[in-house]
């Protein structure tokens, strides 16, 4: 009788530790990407205002670049854009995808915060991000120079981020 007391507490504690140990796996800039080491899939995107457009033969050019998916309605995406408009100033190329937005939303975002980017175009209807895999705004992608991913970041771009993550990826990509 006196072990069956015991038995409602050692459930729960090894659910909760379940529990924890699951949360603390699930790590957003952790989220598996299938086009990682493959060509970026095909982009199908449309002019926003009198930005410069770009497409693939952008994207597999020489050198390496960024492809950075964000929108003005996007918190964590204001939060992000000083450190882009830093990597920018460095001579990182960045292109931005502007996603499902309203186009003078987008264009103000720009002129509110600056323009870190080397061109932008917009998904307005996500088909773009739906064959890159995308979970939401922010989310950053670094390919080499032949347009292949070598890296799929989710979330905002920060100090951190950037040292750990983004920087060693760019080395690889330019190797």
């Amino acid at each position: 009788m006196r072990p069956l007391i015991l038995l409602p507490p050692l459930i729960f504690a090894a659910l909760a530790a379940l529990f924890l140990f699951g949360m603390n796996r699930n790590d957003p800039d952790g989220l598996p990407t299938a086009i990682s080491g493959r060509i970026a899939p095909p982009l199908e995107l449309e002019p926003l205002g009198a930005k410069i457009p770009f497409g693939d033969a952008e994207l597999r050019a020489p050198g390496v670049k960024l492809v950075n998916y964000w929108a003005s309605w996007c918190a964590p995406c204001r939060v992000e854009h000083p450190n882009l408009q830093a990597l920018a100033e460095e001579g990182v190329a960045i292109y931005g995808i502007n996603y499902k937005d309203d186009p003078d939303k987008a264009l103000a975002f720009l002129t509110e915060l600056g323009d870190p980017y080397t061109a932008v175009a917009a998904d307005t209807r996500g088909r773009t991000a739906l064959d890159w895999g995308v979970y939401g705004v922010p989310e950053t992608y670094v390919l080499d120079g032949e347009g292949r991913v070598v890296l799929r970041f989710a979330g905002p771009i920060t100090q951190r981020v950037i040292a750990e993550r983004i920087r060693p990826a760019l080395d690889e990509a330019a190797r």
